[in-house]
């Protein structure tokens, strides 16, 4: 069975980082591109980050572009997303997905992308 599960959420100040990891299990990671996405209090769940299935791509949304970073390691069927200079506004509930080995720019935020979900992480900001 296909599943992802999510860890390394937690309580954080503004400014800190914290690193978030996605762990594949029941297929092949090395085939299929990961999705981050968050949802937070009373708004919909939103594209955080997005990497192909070899790492050669890798997409952000403009809110979190330059402080988080997407990566994978295939070899330990994990993705991987570090958030540095957290914000209040990053607080959420993040989730991975499986989607295609290759999205476009466009794509990428779209749920109906994705095929697999995991439980998702809680993620605080707060002083």
């Amino acid at each position: 069975q296909v599943h992802l599960v999510e860890s390394g959420g937690g309580l954080v100040q503004p400014g800190g980082s914290l690193r978030l990891s996605c762990a594949a299990s029941g297929f092949l990671l090395d085939y299929y591109g990961i999705g981050w996405f968050r949802q937070a209090p009373g708004k919909e769940r939103e594209g955080v980050s997005y990497i192909t299935s070899t790492g050669g791509i890798t997409y952000y949304a403009d809110s979190v572009k330059g402080r988080f970073i997407i990566s994978r390691d295939n070899n330990k069927n994990t993705v991987y997303l570090q958030m540095n200079s957290l914000k209040p506004e990053d607080t959420a509930v993040y989730y991975c997905a499986r989607g295609s080995r290759w999205l476009n720019g466009v794509s990428w935020k779209g749920e109906k992308s994705y095929d697999y979900w995991g439980r998702g992480t809680q993620v605080t900001v707060s002083s």
